[in-house]
């Protein structure tokens, strides 16, 4: 009898340590599990949490935008003008239009025509080179800026590096056709050095100009010699 009692403690105990380690078993899965979805609930929250991020940054990023526009109208619906040369802050019987040719005289005299020709309906094919300019024309007469520009109408069939110059007493100037080509439209064009000297002081000026269907010139870019 008393070893029967042995063998019936001995099972419930063999028994009720299975049922702990398959217990502890179950609970060490179950926790895994648990931590698998718990990770798997930050994760999730994290791409919650980074696309409201992500939204909320886009709608700001709109606003912005919106209220910059609001802002800056006038700049936004103004044309963008593209500039060759320098700027002139000038008065406006500095600046006049015959035709479609803007006519830019902020140095020197100021008359109608350009070289020899006196009006503007003679001169037309040239006045578009009034915007290559020297401060220099400041000190010139009108019968000697007209000899200057007298050059420049001459450069523009001259061979290539040929100097037309001008003398006047102690005042002289040339023009000089440096370079010629085409442009991507076809146009052909020419890149003129103008030089004015005064009593040893010396001014110089590049500009590039092409002609016109019509035979007129237009001025594409001006500026100073490197």
């Amino acid at each position: 009898m008393k070893q029967k009692n042995h063998v019936i403690s001995y099972l419930c105990v063999m028994s009720l340590a299975a049922s702990v380690v398959m217990v502890s078993g179950s609970g060490i899965a179950f926790a895994d599990e648990k931590d698998r979805s718990r990770q798997s609930d930050h994760r999730e929250k994290g791409k919650v949490r980074t696309n409201n991020e992500r939204s909320r940054e886009q709608r700001e990023r709109r606003d912005y935008d919106r209220r910059d526009y609001k802002r800056n109208k006038d700049h936004y619906s103004r044309p963008r003008v593209i500039h060759h040369g320098p700027h002139y802050s000038l008065p406006p019987k500095r600046v006049r239009h015959y035709r479609d040719t803007v006519v830019v005289r902020p140095y020197g005299r100021w008359y109608h025509g350009y070289g020899h020709a006196h009006f503007d309906s003679d001169a037309y094919a040239w006045l578009a080179f009034t915007a290559i300019t020297l401060k220099i024309l400041d000190n010139l007469n009108e019968e000697q800026q007209r000899e200057h520009e007298a050059a420049q109408v001459r450069a523009t069939t001259a061979r290539i590096g040929e100097k037309i110059i001008w003398n006047d007493g102690r005042i002289s100037g040339s023009v000089t056709a440096t370079r010629e080509g085409s442009s991507t439209t076809g146009r052909y064009c020419r890149e003129f050095l103008q030089e004015v000297v005064i009593g040893g002081n010396k001014e110089q000026a590049y500009g590039t100009a092409c002609r016109q269907s019509d035979g007129s010139w237009e001025v594409i870019s001006t500026g100073a010699p490197n």
